[in-house]
């Protein structure tokens, strides 16, 4: 995991983070915790598409399971109700 102190980027400005994102997504520390991930948008879109991906393969396993209902949108919002 990289680290970054939020001083630092105060400092140094973005350049600090950028040096970073070369090898890997950049965790920022604030008041000793870790309190924000930096990464590159490519590497974000590709995590969220992977995620989409993930989902989908999750809902055909439950329709294949038969872990679904039937019904009208208005039954079903009933139902949640």
């Amino acid at each position: 995991m990289v680290t970054i102190p939020a001083q630092d980027i105060k400092r140094r400005g973005i350049s600090a983070v950028d040096e970073l994102l070369e090898r890997e997504p950049v965790h920022i520390i604030k008041n000793n915790h870790p309190q924000y991930v930096v990464m590159r948008e490519d590497d974000y879109q590709s995590m969220m598409e992977d995620l989409a991906l993930a989902r989908i393969e999750s809902s055909e396993a439950d329709y294949e399971a038969g872990h679904y209902q039937r019904g009208s949108v208005d039954e079903l919002l009933d139902e949640l109700k």
